[in-house]
């Protein structure tokens, strides 16, 4: 489909939005191209040994099998390095920015969602309403208007025009019932969004900004401005969703949906899609090529006795109809890319070459919108893809002995693990042990239920009670579904952790994968590839695991969180809420390639929360549990704990007042069980955890000693100026830096070294390097590149 010299021209554009994670990245495009010129003057050279093909004696085409003729002219190759160069300015060209009048520009000062100015904010509501994992309903409005709410009669004066895209969250009530185009004025608290502030947290700032959205709007009350119903895809997604869910119920309603829109289409719920993903198989939840494929071949099937040219129409207005009921997501453009390229071929009749149309489809996407380089749903799809093209045939032929079907089966997800685990694994640093056998197993019942959800829904466009009752067919192989997929969920192992792999060994591996593909030496030593790509993988991990010793005071609002990696053990103190264990604890234990709490600290500080210690033990075992002492007020909590400890096969005990605890890595002792204070020895420092606590008991139990001076020292903003100036650390950690500008001048003359990880991020030591700052590091890496 594609000519020598446009695939290098389309390369090199792909490589240049790539190479904008490089500094001066463009300009090592131009050199590749520069010197490929160079190298490549002839127009047909011999191929190396390595890439030549096997000697065959009985073909006269040997000697041009191992030569490559017809090289694109040096011309081809310096306008590609020239179109790498552009595509770098082109990327940061398109990167969006808040415009002079953009709706984050009225945000109060401040920077966060806890400022009580109130705003009535008036727009059109761009997307279907959705429910978020706090229960709230969440969409995107194109703000027109904003005004400022003095008291509660109403706005103060006449609304200021504005323009930009908003994060609105508000009461799931309050969102029942919107629609896309419909005119609103939404009343609440306007923000600007955070960075993330712990190693492996969301960043939702970054999130918000691709969306080229800038500001966050956490909504009280909605009022609805204009009621006319506008015809649009949205009444068709409705139309299907409701009547599945009529014929099936819920949870495996919205399931089957989101098997045939996507789950982005469909506000499937979160238990179902974390289920899935944990697993393994959220491509089963995304609309993609499987969907388009089936939805072609139904087509050709059906129109095969017609013309080309009816066919052509015909499946192109299939493609255009799929791809509007989706929501025009990445994954299905390229999918519906590809399928025309096919149409286009079928009418021609020309084989169309897969590869041609994947890169293709690639190149339009990212000329559409270059941003998409970095979406990780759109890597990760066209890295399937290309998996599929290329490593499936391979695969087939290697299991020759093995029926076909059967074959196949095992080949397509076995390509596509090899093709998209190592971006996986650099993203979240987690292996689902249970994958690939999933997948085969499950590829039949996803098969099933993706044509009867298609069918049904077709169906249910005409009549909605015949689409239910063809539904409800589906149900015994969707609930058989689910329960597979529970069942290995709770097999032991189903998921390792193994750390967040670096760029150099996610290059690494692609490197090896890119030269078992192209060079036959490799393609012959497969097997030794694959070990050395483990290796790569591996080994860091072991090495870390056996070296490391770092400290990590996570930002956990108003209770200190810690984590201590002492060459493999791992101590937990505290643990927040259930948002803190699942936000913060859980992804930065996840990215360290954690699979064991060795050790776990629970003291009674202000925010503190079982739901949190909870939530961590749904997904972790802990070995030593020491907790609150049981006392009336939190009994139950106490008892919940013990259990889930218990269950991983774990020992829980009381932390007592004035009992050392020594775990190996630190020497902890509770010196007051009230406030509470928490003493510990962390090699040759001394550390101190001190809870709420007023002014005038500071002086008092300075002078009995019960506050011995520390190194480090963590508290409450509240009390942070009295203890510094009473203990005088060489560090003093505390949530917030909301002080007053005085406080902030007294103690900035002391010779304490302060940090605040409401607005430093995670705070980390190691023996052999300072305190570190998470978000200050992270924005020097940033400003580096």
């Amino acid at each position: 489909m594609i000519q020598t010299s446009g695939v290098i021209i389309c390369l090199g554009y792909i490589l240049g939005l790539l190479f904008t994670a490089v500094p001066w990245g463009g300009v090592w495009i131009l050199v590749a191209g520069i010197l490929a010129a160079v190298i490549f003057r002839k127009r047909s050279i011999k191929l190396p040994k390595f890439l030549q093909k096997p000697e065959n004696n009985h073909t006269k085409a040997k000697a041009v099998e191992n030569t490559w003729k017809n090289i694109p002219h040096p011309r081809v190759w310096i306008a590609a390095g020239l179109v790498g160069l552009l595509a770098t300015f082109y990327l940061q060209v398109r990167v969006p920015q808040p415009g002079a009048k953009d709706v984050s520009k009225f945000v109060p000062p401040g920077n966060s969602s806890n400022q009580e100015q109130l705003v009535i904010v008036r727009g059109v509501v761009a997307s279907t309403p959705r429910l978020t994992r706090s229960q709230r309903g969440q969409f995107w409005l194109e703000a027109t208007q904003i005004d400022e709410v003095k008291n509660e009669k109403g706005p103060a004066g006449v609304p200021k025009g504005v323009t930009g895209k908003v994060y609105v969250t508000v009461p799931i009530l309050q969102a029942t019932g919107l629609y896309t185009k419909q005119q609103i004025a939404v009343t609440g608290v306007l923000y600007k969004p955070k960075t993330a502030s712990n190693p492996g947290a969301f960043d939702f700032q970054k999130y918000l900004k691709q969306e080229g959205t800038f500001a966050g709007l956490l909504g009280q009350q909605v009022n609805i401005l204009d009621d006319g119903r506008q015809w649009g895809w949205w009444q068709v997604r409705e139309r299907i969703v409701r009547s599945q869910v009529i014929g099936l119920n819920i949870p495996e309603g919205p399931l089957v949906s989101a098997m045939v829109l996507g789950s982005k289409a469909v506000d499937l719920p979160y238990d179902i899609r974390d289920l899935f993903v944990q697993a393994g198989l959220a491509h089963a939840l995304a609309a993609s090529g499987f969907q388009t494929s089936l939805i072609l071949s139904v087509i050709l099937q059906l129109t095969r006795h017609t013309k080309k040219a009816t066919q052509f129409t015909l499946g192109f207005l299939a493609l255009i109809i799929f791809l509007s009921l989706t929501g025009f997501q990445a994954a299905v453009l390229r999918a519906v890319i590809m399928g025309f390229a096919a149409l286009v071929g079928l009418v021609l009749k020309r084989k169309v070459k897969q590869l041609g149309s994947l890169l293709l489809a690639a190149t339009l996407l990212l000329l559409f919108n270059p941003l998409w380089i970095w979406d990780l749903g759109f890597q990760l799809s066209f890295l399937a893809t290309l998996g599929l093209i290329v490593t499936v045939p391979p695969i087939i032929q290697r299991l020759g002995w093995l029926p076909p079907a059967i074959a196949s089966l095992i080949a397509v997800p076995l390509a596509a693990t090899i093709w998209t685990l190592p971006l996986q694994l650099s993203v979240f640093g987690v292996v689902p042990s249970y994958s690939l056998i999933l997948n085969i197993i499950t590829t039949p019942f996803i098969s099933v239920i993706s044509i009867g959800g298609i069918i049904s829904a077709l169906v249910a466009l005409i009549w909605i009670e015949a689409g239910s009752f063809l539904a409800g067919l589906l149900h015994y192989p969707t609930d058989w579904l689910i329960k597979l997929v529970e069942l290995f969920s709770q097999l032991p192992g189903n998921s390792v952790a193994v750390g967040s792999i670096s760029t150099w060994q996610l290059l690494a591996i692609y490197a090896l994968i890119l030269s078992v593909w192209l060079v036959r030496w490799w393609r012959q030593r497969w097997l030794f590839a694959g070990i050395v790509a483990v290796g790569l993988v591996i080994v860091p991990v072991w090495h870390s695991a056996n070296n490391l010793f770092r400290i990590t005071v996570l930002a956990a609002g108003s209770e200190p969180v810690l984590v201590i990696q002492d060459r493999g053990t791992v101590t937990l103190i505290n643990s927040g809420d259930e948002g803190t264990g699942r936000f913060t604890i859980l992804p930065f234990l996840q990215q360290q390639g954690v699979n064991q709490i060795d050790w776990a600290i629970a003291n009674d500080f202000p925010g503190s929360d079982s739901h949190g210690w909870l939530e961590v033990l749904r997904h972790l075992p802990i070995k030593n549990f020491y907790g609150y002492a049981p006392k009336p007020e939190n009994l139950i909590e106490t008892q919940v704990i013990q259990q889930e400890v218990q269950k991983s096969q774990g020992i829980y005990q009381p932390l007592l007042l004035g009992q050392t605890l020594n775990t190996g890595a630190i020497v902890a002792q509770l010196i007051n069980d009230q406030l509470p204070i928490l003493r510990m020895q962390i090699q040759d420092q001394n550390w101190l955890l001190v809870g709420d606590i007023k002014s005038n008991e500071i002086a008092q139990l300075v002078k009995t000693g019960a506050l011995p001076r520390p190194q480090v020292l963590w508290c409450p903003p509240q009390s942070l100026k009295d203890l510094v100036l009473a203990l005088q650390p060489q560090i003093a950690i505390a949530s917030e830096a909301d002080l007053e500008p005085k406080v902030l001048s007294e103690l900035s003359q002391s010779q304490t070294k302060l940090f605040f990880t409401g607005r430093d991020g995670a705070i980390q030591w190691t023996p052999n390097g300072e305190f570190e700052a998470f978000i200050q590091a992270t924005e020097n890496k940033s400003s580096v590149l």
